[in-house]
Protein backbone atom coordinates (compact mmCIF):
# COMPACT_ATOMS: atom_id res chain seq x y z
CA UNK A 1 0.00 0.00 0.00
CA UNK A 2 1.37 3.49 -0.65
CA UNK A 3 2.45 5.60 1.66
CA UNK A 4 2.97 9.41 2.48
CA UNK A 5 7.19 9.20 4.13
CA UNK A 6 8.94 12.55 5.71
CA UNK A 7 12.36 11.84 6.51
CA UNK A 8 13.31 14.94 8.30
CA UNK A 9 16.07 16.76 10.23
CA UNK A 10 18.56 19.75 10.18
CA UNK A 11 21.27 20.57 8.07
CA UNK A 12 23.97 18.17 7.12
CA UNK A 13 22.20 14.94 8.57
CA UNK A 14 22.74 13.16 5.22
CA UNK A 15 18.82 13.53 3.72
CA UNK A 16 19.99 13.66 0.05
CA UNK A 17 22.23 10.30 0.70
CA UNK A 18 19.92 8.36 2.05
CA UNK A 19 17.10 9.63 -0.71
CA UNK A 20 19.86 9.11 -3.58
CA UNK A 21 20.18 5.43 -2.15
CA UNK A 22 16.92 4.86 -1.90
CA UNK A 23 16.35 6.06 -5.61
CA UNK A 24 19.48 3.69 -7.00
CA UNK A 25 17.69 0.90 -4.54
CA UNK A 26 14.69 1.00 -6.62
CA UNK A 27 16.37 1.04 -10.08
CA UNK A 28 18.46 -2.30 -9.65
CA UNK A 29 15.33 -3.70 -8.95
CA UNK A 30 14.28 -2.89 -12.65
CA UNK A 31 11.94 -0.04 -11.19
CA UNK A 32 11.73 3.33 -12.17
CA UNK A 33 11.82 6.47 -9.67
CA UNK A 34 10.78 9.67 -10.06
CA UNK A 35 13.09 12.53 -8.40
CA UNK A 36 12.07 16.34 -7.49
CA UNK A 37 13.77 19.09 -6.16
CA UNK A 38 12.74 22.52 -5.06
CA UNK A 39 13.54 24.84 -7.89
CA UNK A 40 14.92 27.69 -5.50
CA UNK A 41 17.93 25.61 -4.55
CA UNK A 42 20.60 25.37 -7.20
CA UNK A 43 23.79 24.93 -4.92
CA UNK A 44 24.69 21.81 -6.97
CA UNK A 45 23.50 23.36 -10.03
CA UNK A 46 19.47 23.80 -11.77
CA UNK A 47 17.55 20.89 -11.41
CA UNK A 48 20.09 18.39 -9.36
CA UNK A 49 19.80 16.36 -6.04
CA UNK A 50 23.61 16.38 -4.75
CA UNK A 51 25.03 14.62 -1.31
CA UNK A 52 27.97 16.08 0.41
CA UNK A 53 29.53 13.10 0.33
CA UNK A 54 29.89 13.25 -3.86
CA UNK A 55 27.42 11.45 -5.09
CA UNK A 56 24.20 13.62 -7.51
CA UNK A 57 21.62 12.88 -9.88
CA UNK A 58 19.46 15.07 -12.49
CA UNK A 59 16.06 15.89 -10.95
CA UNK A 60 12.75 17.96 -11.97
CA UNK A 61 11.87 20.33 -10.25
CA UNK A 62 8.77 22.09 -8.27
CA UNK A 63 8.37 25.89 -7.60
CA UNK A 64 5.34 27.34 -4.97
CA UNK A 65 2.66 27.07 -8.47
CA UNK A 66 2.96 24.17 -9.31
CA UNK A 67 0.59 21.36 -9.13
CA UNK A 68 2.70 18.06 -8.37
CA UNK A 69 -0.09 15.74 -8.13
CA UNK A 70 -0.71 16.84 -11.91
CA UNK A 71 3.03 16.26 -12.15
CA UNK A 72 3.06 13.00 -10.84
CA UNK A 73 -0.38 11.69 -12.93
CA UNK A 74 1.62 13.07 -16.04
CA UNK A 75 4.93 11.35 -15.11
CA UNK A 76 3.23 8.56 -15.03
CA UNK A 77 1.00 8.69 -17.99
CA UNK A 78 4.39 8.16 -19.67
CA UNK A 79 5.81 5.10 -18.05
CA UNK A 80 5.48 3.14 -14.38
CA UNK A 81 6.30 5.16 -11.95
CA UNK A 82 7.77 2.99 -8.89
CA UNK A 83 8.48 5.56 -6.34
CA UNK A 84 8.25 9.69 -6.22
CA UNK A 85 10.81 11.12 -4.03
CA UNK A 86 10.88 14.87 -3.25
CA UNK A 87 14.31 16.84 -1.92
CA UNK A 88 14.06 19.50 0.09
CA UNK A 89 10.32 19.52 0.57
CA UNK A 90 10.17 22.13 3.39
CA UNK A 91 9.96 24.44 0.31
CA UNK A 92 6.60 22.81 -0.26
CA UNK A 93 3.41 24.40 0.20
CA UNK A 94 0.69 23.71 2.11
CA UNK A 95 -1.37 22.71 -1.12
CA UNK A 96 1.57 21.13 -2.71
CA UNK A 97 1.80 18.14 0.41
CA UNK A 98 -2.12 17.79 -0.19
CA UNK A 99 -1.31 17.23 -3.85
CA UNK A 100 1.59 14.67 -3.03
CA UNK A 101 -0.94 13.17 -0.54
CA UNK A 102 -3.70 12.84 -3.09
CA UNK A 103 -0.95 11.10 -5.42
CA UNK A 104 -0.46 8.42 -2.71
CA UNK A 105 -4.26 7.87 -2.35
CA UNK A 106 -5.59 8.04 -5.73
CA UNK A 107 -2.83 7.52 -8.02
CA UNK A 108 -1.28 4.82 -5.31
CA UNK A 109 2.57 6.07 -5.51
CA UNK A 110 4.61 5.96 -2.37
CA UNK A 111 5.82 9.60 -2.17
CA UNK A 112 9.29 9.78 0.17
CA UNK A 113 9.79 13.48 1.01
CA UNK A 114 13.23 14.56 2.72
CA UNK A 115 13.66 17.78 4.42
CA UNK A 116 14.25 20.17 7.28
CA UNK A 117 11.90 20.13 10.03
CA UNK A 118 12.73 24.13 11.36
CA UNK A 119 14.67 27.23 10.53
CA UNK A 120 17.02 28.85 11.80
CA UNK A 121 14.57 30.92 14.13
CA UNK A 122 13.37 27.18 15.56
CA UNK A 123 9.93 27.82 13.46
CA UNK A 124 8.78 24.61 11.27
CA UNK A 125 8.21 25.56 7.41
CA UNK A 126 5.19 25.90 6.03
CA UNK A 127 6.23 22.81 3.77
CA UNK A 128 7.51 20.95 6.82
CA UNK A 129 4.72 21.46 9.04
CA UNK A 130 2.03 20.12 6.43
CA UNK A 131 3.92 16.93 6.09
CA UNK A 132 4.20 16.54 9.99
CA UNK A 133 0.04 16.56 10.00
CA UNK A 134 -0.34 14.61 6.69
CA UNK A 135 2.37 11.84 6.56
CA UNK A 136 1.58 8.16 6.84
CA UNK A 137 5.07 7.99 8.35
CA UNK A 138 7.61 9.82 9.52
CA UNK A 139 11.82 8.89 10.15
CA UNK A 140 14.32 11.17 12.27
CA UNK A 141 17.35 11.49 10.24
CA UNK A 142 19.68 12.22 12.91
CA UNK A 143 22.87 13.94 13.28
CA UNK A 144 24.94 15.11 16.13
CA UNK A 145 26.11 18.94 17.66
CA UNK A 146 29.59 19.64 18.75
CA UNK A 147 28.96 18.30 22.38
CA UNK A 148 27.67 14.96 21.27
CA UNK A 149 23.93 15.56 21.80
CA UNK A 150 21.22 14.90 19.01
CA UNK A 151 21.17 18.49 17.07
CA UNK A 152 17.94 18.98 16.45
CA UNK A 153 18.03 23.42 15.82
CA UNK A 154 20.00 25.08 13.23
CA UNK A 155 21.64 28.70 13.55
CA UNK A 156 22.31 31.02 10.74
CA UNK A 157 25.46 32.25 10.57
CA UNK A 158 25.79 36.15 9.92
CA UNK A 159 28.58 37.96 7.37
CA UNK A 160 30.87 38.64 11.16
CA UNK A 161 30.01 34.62 12.04
CA UNK A 162 27.82 35.36 14.77
CA UNK A 163 24.50 33.72 15.02
CA UNK A 164 21.45 35.78 12.80
CA UNK A 165 18.49 36.41 14.65
CA UNK A 166 16.15 37.33 11.98
CA UNK A 167 15.69 37.86 8.52
CA UNK A 168 13.76 35.82 5.33
CA UNK A 169 13.28 32.34 6.13
CA UNK A 170 14.44 31.06 3.17
CA UNK A 171 18.25 31.65 2.75
CA UNK A 172 19.68 28.65 0.49
CA UNK A 173 23.32 27.80 1.85
CA UNK A 174 25.55 24.92 3.30
CA UNK A 175 28.12 24.39 6.00
CA UNK A 176 29.46 28.07 5.64
CA UNK A 177 25.89 29.21 6.62
CA UNK A 178 24.23 26.77 8.56
CA UNK A 179 25.51 25.03 11.87
CA UNK A 180 22.95 22.24 13.44
CA UNK A 181 22.74 22.48 16.98
CA UNK A 182 21.12 20.83 20.43
CA UNK A 183 18.67 22.97 21.33
CA UNK A 184 20.66 24.06 24.19
CA UNK A 185 23.60 25.15 21.98
CA UNK A 186 20.84 26.73 20.04
CA UNK A 187 19.75 28.53 22.80
CA UNK A 188 22.72 29.89 23.99
CA UNK A 189 24.00 30.63 20.61
CA UNK A 190 20.50 32.83 19.63
CA UNK A 191 20.70 34.35 23.87
CA UNK A 192 24.07 35.74 22.52
CA UNK A 193 26.55 33.93 24.53
CA UNK A 194 30.16 34.11 23.61
CA UNK A 195 31.04 30.66 21.60
CA UNK A 196 32.95 30.04 24.86
CA UNK A 197 29.97 29.91 26.98
CA UNK A 198 28.56 27.63 24.61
Amino acid sequence: MAKLHFHYSTMNAGKSTILLQAAHNYRERGMIPYLLTARLDRRAGMGRIASRIGIDEPADTFSPDDDLFNRVAERQAEGPVACVFVDEAQFLTRDQVWQLARAVDDLSVPVMCYGLRVDFRGELFPGSAALLALADEMREVRTICHCGRKATMVVRLGPDGEPAKDGAQVQIGGNETYVSLCRRHWRAAMDGRPASQR
